[in-house]
């Protein structure tokens, strides 16, 4: 991959500032008592230019995990002569060990926050649940497409939200993450044990190179393919 022209990165660096600024305006009081007026003048920029690169008051926080969409397919295609199963529970128990703040196994006071503020919001609920879509079709996309790939995409995509969120409540109510990780490890070797279990035959064994996909990359937000 190319290292992106200044051009690019003074863009990302715009996405990153507003989020950031729009997030911190949130939490501090509340996702619907904010304006996107107000957002745009603590940011130093007039409404249409804000609009120019979040087109719905969601994407200012969903920015912050954009780069997660199609990470199921991006772990699937990249794991090539791995079980697609296989390739995404590694993925995951690995991102469990370290601590990534998508499993829901992450204890910083400001990833709770963010969580908290995601899935308290009926609105940013209904956004994160598209963003949840297009991840499932590009899943399903890799997988070959057919009716058995959009059948186990949609069952893999639920396992790991479930395990995520159950997580994130654990972590949320008080309980330490040293603490969680072994029952959360166990629950989510459990979940893919059985998922790979109850797959078609031709879904459990190693997949091969994925063919090029419109879904590889994820859209900027508010962006549609």
């Amino acid at each position: 991959m190319s290292t992106p022209g200044l051009r690019e990165r003074k863009k990302q660096r715009m996405y990153e500032t507003v989020s950031d600024i729009a997030v911190r305006l949130f939490l501090e009081k509340g996702f619907d008592a904010v304006s996107v007026a107000e957002v745009a003048a603590a940011a130093e920029i007039s409404k249409p230019t804000l609009f120019r690169y979040f087109p719905a008051k969601e994407d200012l926080v969903l920015y912050r995990i954009a780069d997660h969409e199609g990470e199921a397919a991006r772990v699937v295609a990249e794991g090539a002569g791995t079980a697609p199963v296989e390739a995404l529970r590694r993925h995951f128990v690995e991102g469990l060990e370290r601590g990534d703040p998508v499993t829901g196994l992450n204890g910083h006071p400001d990833v709770l926050a963010f969580h908290a503020l995601l899935y308290g919001t009926p609105s940013l609920v209904a956004r994160a649940h598209a963003h949840q879509e297009r991840s499932e079709a590009a899943l399903a996309d890799v997988l070959g497409g057919d009716l058995d790939a959009r059948l186990a995409a949609g069952q893999i995509m639920a396992v790991l939200r479930v395990l995520a969120l159950e997580n994130w409540r654990r972590i949320a109510a008080g309980e330490r993450v040293a603490d969680v990780r072994p029952d959360a490890v166990a629950a989510a070797e459990r979940a893919f044990g059985r998922l790979a279990a109850g797959l078609p035959p031709h879904l459990q064994r190693p997949s091969h190179p994925a063919r090029p996909s419109h879904q590889s990359c994820p859209p900027q937000p508010g962006e549609t393919r």
